[in-house]
């Protein structure tokens, strides 16, 4: 199912969903208080078995910005972005999981930033928060800059705060692997892009149980994969960066 778009937005806001009936209203509501407006938002549902999909076809029917997509069969992650992606009109991409919110200023104050920088890829502060909404810890602080060196040993750019300019970057698509999202900003810069940081915080990442970012061995082991069989490092440039990547990791999720 699809409703239409007259015309071309500025931003493409990519959502891959799965079974979030209890968030996704709210995420969507976050995306329509931006105060900027040239915005398309594709909901691309991994085959949901709950009323996702109608939370979704109720706002889209409201607003004609929201467009619906639906996979057939559960494809993973990757495979609902890029039923998305192969849509998406947008000069820029935005990622946002159908659980995670932004703050209002996310769009205009991003766009403007990757303007006044000429960037191809950028990222923002963020926060934490729980299944309620409360906040988890404290800001989430980036880097002003990352290249690929310093990527892989900080994976600084969570998905919901990434963007790129696709008039720099071309057309982009997700490996359709774990931690695909992580896999596209290496890709990203290892053609020789810097990724630029925006030091406000524009967003909230949700913890919810089961997700990966309440699984840190999880994690950490998706991303010994990335480095050892995607980017194919030898064992001990592997290690060091995965030594970087813990201690990164650990910071992130003190509560102070």
């Amino acid at each position: 199912m699809e409703v239409g778009v007259s015309t071309a937005p500025l931003v493409s806001v990519i959502m891959a969903a799965y079974d979030t009936e209890a968030f996704i209203a709210e995420t969507i509501a976050s995306v329509q208080a931006q105060t900027l407006g040239d915005w398309e938002l594709l909901v691309s549902d991994d085959a949901s078995s709950d009323r996702t999909t109608a939370i979704v076809t109720a706002a889209a029917a409201q607003d004609p910005r929201i467009r619906l997509f639906r996979l057939d069969r559960n494809g993973g992650v990757a495979q609902a972005r890029n039923l998305a992606l192969e849509t998406a009109q947008g000069r820029f991409i935005a990622f946002l999981d159908s659980d995670d919110l932004w703050l209002p200023q996310k769009l205009e104050r991003q766009v403007a930033f990757m303007e006044e920088q000429d960037a191809a890829v950028s990222y923002t502060a963020f926060r934490r928060i729980d299944e309620s909404g409360r906040r988890i810890g404290r800001l989430i602080s980036i880097p002003t800059r990352l290249n690929y060196q310093r990527l892989l040993k900080n994976t600084a750019i969570a998905t919901l705060t990434g963007m790129v300019d696709t008039t720099k970057t071309g057309p982009i698509r997700m490996t359709e692997v774990r931690r695909d999202d992580y896999i596209l900003w290496l890709s990203l810069l290892k053609r020789g892009f810097v990724a630029h940081g925006l030091r406000e915080d524009l967003a909230r990442y949700r913890v919810v149980p089961g997700s990966l970012s309440s699984k840190p061995i999880r994690s950490a082991a998706w991303v010994w994969d990335v480095y050892r069989k995607v980017e194919k490092l030898g064992i001990m440039e592997a290690g060091w960066c995965m030594l970087h990547y813990s201690t990164r990791a650990v910071l992130k999720r003190l509560v102070f």
